[in-house]
């Protein structure tokens, strides 16, 4: 439940009864209460106890507007510690509020409670919150509701309405168990069972027709869907049945606007799309089903929700969209070159057009001993053949107070020794240097990073999220990216801007940034097996010059460690 504060005149009125859907157009404070409690609840003919926030699963939509600011009072109940991201809020100077578990703070123990204290900047669109500790996102994830300031319009036709559409993953057994599991075997845990869509896997599935979304329409009007993948370890085609999709904003940035009749979303990754109730009326089938093209075993299945005309009675048999196959690269690649930022006066997409600091980070999968494992090594993942170990203390600590011995700052720019990347798979040498390893950047420099697949064991897609900053994407490619050649090719126009980004099986993604943002900052493959394998690291932006350069001091609820 939101609280909004509104002044008129002399007299400060307390509207307590403002929930999270009716934005009052000039609040300014809007405080929100999580707590985090187990919950019973039962899908594919299984009920378990789950994590949730405020005993719902999707958890609650956080609404806000842009320039408000964010209080919300996260209470532990759960045995398990906890941390919430709050993933693609770019938290200006204010690391203590991002969320990752013992990079910008030390998880919220069991009866503890944390108020994170957020300002929205220059941000409007969707985005999304999750637990970013253990693999508890698996259900504790919510939408981000952002609109813009009152009086600024979209810059797309205003819909009749909207909904968000979250999909994500549901194992039938306890999700930390089945990750303990594997890694005692040093494998990866067990697949999930089924996609969902907002908590619900559809009608395809067993006892599951009454846990099937479905969303009223209205013949002739256009609807906004906020759609983000919050599943852990999939990229996911999703698409209507009869009905194309206006692509309008990634990753709470507006976009040029194009049509599809299929969206590809990678995990972490949000999609705003127009859609028109322009068929025949009916009842229509909502569908996402995973993208993989790697010879990497996936949860194929289908989740449903129905997309229902209205007057259309339940007896209708929905029909089934066309996804693109599994396997369809070509559709990845061409879906994802059609992105690109709107880039108005309004909306400018500051494109970094000279680079301070150049950064070539490999992606691979690895082995290592495993003394206690099945087969005496553990699957593991690195950057630049470093696999990143977690520190016991918040980075983010460690780097404001000068803690000595926590982490070091001589991340590799790029690899000590270059090879083929992409050529033959590569099923030798495959140790991994551990290490809690950053890399410094200095205030206000302008970056640009080359993240580039390998076929260390083999190639495969890399959704990466960076923590405390959006991105532009310049260019990508399959194969080995060439510094000589390719650069030529990069968008410095009007690049896709965003905060995760996918790197293509057996290729190559650049991005650029600014790091106008002191702290430190996490960044990640957003499949959540590779992050727990250690293909992470993270970035320290050091202070600028003056006290509004630095970062802020820590509240005083600060977790401890």
């Amino acid at each position: 439940m939101a609280l909004c504060f509104r002044w008129s005149r002399a007299l400060l009125f307390f509207f307590i009864s403002c929930t999270a859907t009716s934005l009052l157009a000039d609040a300014a404070l809007k405080t929100y209460r999580f707590d985090v409690q187990v919950k019973n609840v039962s899908r594919l003919c299984h009920a378990k106890p789950i994590v949730t926030v405020n005993g719902m699963f999707p958890g609650p939509t956080v609404y806000a507007r842009e320039g408000d600011q964010l209080l919300i009072n996260v209470t532990n109940h759960a045995q398990y510690n906890m941390s919430i991201h709050w993933h693609g809020l770019k938290q200006f100077r204010n690391g203590w509020a991002d969320g990752p578990a013992y990079i910008t703070q030390c998880p919220i123990q069991t009866g503890n409670s944390y108020t994170y204290n957020m300002t929205v900047t220059g941000q409007r669109g969707t985005l999304w919150w999750h637990a970013h500790i253990l693999w508890l996102r698996a259900t504790v994830y919510g939408a981000i509701v952002i609109m813009p300031k009152e009086g600024t319009p979209f810059p797309f036709p205003q819909p009749y309405r909207e909904a968000n559409i979250v999909l994500g993953e549901w194992w039938n057994g306890d999700v930390e168990t089945i990750v303990k599991q594997g890694n005692k075997l040093g494998l990866p845990p067990q697949m999930s069972d089924a996609h969902t869509i907002n908590g619900k896997p559809g009608p395809l599935f067993p006892c599951s027709e009454k846990h099937t979304f479905a969303m009223e329409v209205e013949s002739g009007k256009t609807y906004l869907l906020r759609i983000i993948n919050a599943a852990l370890n999939d990229e996911l085609f999703f698409a209507i049945a009869g009905h194309t999709l206006t692509v309008v904003e990634i990753d709470a940035v507006y976009t040029k606007p194009f049509t599809t009749n299929a969206i590809l979303i990678a995990p972490g990754q949000t999609t705003n799309v127009l859609v028109t109730a322009d068929q025949s009326p009916g009842r229509y089938f909502m569908a996402a089903r995973p993208f993989m093209d790697a010879p990497v075993p996936v949860d194929n299945k289908t989740a449903t929700a129905i997309l229902q005309y209205k007057g259309i009675p339940n007896t209708v048999l929905p029909t089934l969209p066309q996804l693109p196959a599994p396997n369809n690269t070509n559709f990845a690649l061409s879906y994802s070159s059609k992105l690109k930022s709107l880039n108005t006066p309004q909306f400018p997409a500051n494109v970094p057009l000279k680079v301070d600091r150049r950064l070539f980070y490999t992606i691979g999968l690895g082995q290592n001993a495993c003394p206690n494992c099945l087969n005496g090594t553990q699957l593991t993942a690195s950057l630049n053949n470093i696999t990143f170990v977690m520190p016991k203390t918040g980075l983010l600590q460690a780097h404001y107070f000068n803690i000595p011995g926590v982490f070091r700052t001589d991340f590799p720019d790029r690899p000590l020794a270059p090879f083929n990347y992409t050529g033959a798979p590569l099923t030798a040498n495959l140790g991994t240097t551990l290490g809690t390893r950053l890399s410094k950047l200095k205030f206000n420099s302008t970056v640009e990073l080359v993240l580039q697949d390998t076929n260390l064991l083999t190639v495969e897609s890399h959704p990466f999220h960076l923590h405390g900053f959006n991105f532009f994407v310049m260019g990508s490619g399959v194969g080995n990216f060439n510094p000589k050649k390719d650069p030529a090719k990069f968008n410095l126009v009007d690049p896709p801007e965003r905060n995760t980004v996918g790197v293509p099986t057996g290729g190559w993604t650049a991005i650029r940034f600014r790091a106008d943002n002191p702290g430190v900052w996490f960044m990640h493959c957003h499949l959540e097996l590779h992050t727990m394998w250690g293909l992470k690291m993270a970035f320290v932006v050091e202070n600028g010059q003056s006290t509004e350069e630095s970062i802020l001091p820590p509240p005083k609820d600060l977790p401890p460690c």
